[in-house]
């Protein structure tokens, strides 16, 4: 998988978030994309998920060789974000076979097995809205990495957890980085992003003024 930014600006109103942004993400490789509470991380994120569109420049994806349509980079890619929301009314195992009925699985594991890696004891019914903010923090983990797609992007993926979920967390990311892409945005958190071999300051392509 291969996901290449060129100029790649986004601009709300008269204010660019970012612009001139031109860079290659690659399989294998765990990129942390760097900045201060409103410098743009999450839009960036969000224009290379495809869910909102760039003001210039372009995004391109390709696997094997095969050019990706951006309207079906979805298939491709998972996404923890602080806006996402969770199935409330659903138990645990209601929420993960919902989840993996539109996603597979990573080869090699199951539903119950994955229950009992989530660092929690199995809630039964209990539904999700029951869940303390870091249990439901480890369920969005939870059905990102291990879903059997290219890319996977983090949004302040910590935000919630404790120190025995930050290192929770930590040893999951570590093992299901092999044949992907891993983004991650983060608040200058070093420990968050301690696993990325390459770095991305947001800031560096934020315009001083709009133009």
């Amino acid at each position: 998988m291969k996901i290449i930014l060129t100029g790649t600006g986004k601009k709300f109103n008269t204010e660019w978030i970012f612009r001139e942004l031109s860079y290659s993400f690659e399989k294998d490789h765990s990129y942390a994309i760097l900045g201060r509470n409103g410098s743009g991380k999450s839009t960036l994120l969000q224009v290379i998920a495809g869910s909102i569109h760039p003001t210039s420049g372009k995004v391109n994806y390709s696997k094997g060789g095969q050019e990706i349509l951006v309207e079906k980079i979805f298939q491709h890619l998972t996404i923890v974000a602080p806006y996402q929301e969770l199935i409330e009314e659903f138990s645990l195992r209601e929420m993960l076979d919902f989840h993996f009925f539109f996603k597979s699985l990573v080869p090699g594991y199951t539903i119950p097995g994955i229950i009992d890696r989530i660092g929690f004891k199995d809630p039964g019914r209990k539904t999700i809205r029951f869940f303390s903010s870091g249990m439901k923090q480890r369920v969005k983990l939870i059905l990102a990495l291990f879903s059997d797609v290219s890319v996977v992007l983090l949004d302040e993926p910590t935000m919630n957890l404790d120190e025995t979920g930050t290192n929770w967390y930590l040893q999951l990311v570590n093992e299901m980085t092999k044949n992907r892409i891993i983004l991650v945005c983060s608040n200058l958190q070093q420990q968050e992003t301690s696993f990325c071999t390459k770095k991305l300051f947001i800031e560096d392509y934020k315009p001083q003024r709009a133009s």
